[in-house]
């Protein structure tokens, strides 16, 4: 009778840690402020596996939702994959966003993908931007 009453309880602890750590992920998204011709740099590109790139060729970057006066581009680089606790650089880049002439403050969703072309096929990741721009 014990297990029970623990397990529901248990199963209710982790159900309010999974709810929590939905919620805050929602409400503290990724935020940039951009000044007409200001760029700022989003993430390092590449892919590694074992700390040596797959990679074949730069990747292409996809812009599924954002607004006109936003580019991105990738800055060629050798970068430290620090997320691996990789000790070498390895080829890739800096994606970076620049805008363009803003004419009046605005704020805006940046939804893009980063299309990898690697030794084991092709891959992907994506990410989202809450972007305020400014004249």
């Amino acid at each position: 009778m014990w297990s029970k009453s623990f397990a529901v309880v248990f199963q209710l602890s982790i159900a309010g840690v999974v709810g929590s750590t939905g919620v805050h992920a929602q409400s503290s998204g990724q935020r940039i402020a951009l000044k007409s011709g200001e760029s700022a740099e989003l993430q390092t590109i590449y892919w590694v596996m074992n700390c040596r790139s797959t990679m074949v060729g730069m990747p292409e970057i996809e812009v599924l939702e954002g607004p006109p006066e936003v580019t991105l581009a990738i800055k060629e680089e050798m970068v430290l994959p620090r997320r691996f606790n990789c000790a070498n650089r390895v080829p890739g880049g800096t994606l970076v966003a620049t805008a363009k002439e803003i004419k009046e403050p605005m704020e805006a969703k940046l939804t893009y993908r980063v299309k990898y072309k690697t030794k084991d096929g092709a891959r992907q990741t994506s990410n989202v931007y809450n972007i305020s721009l400014f004249p």
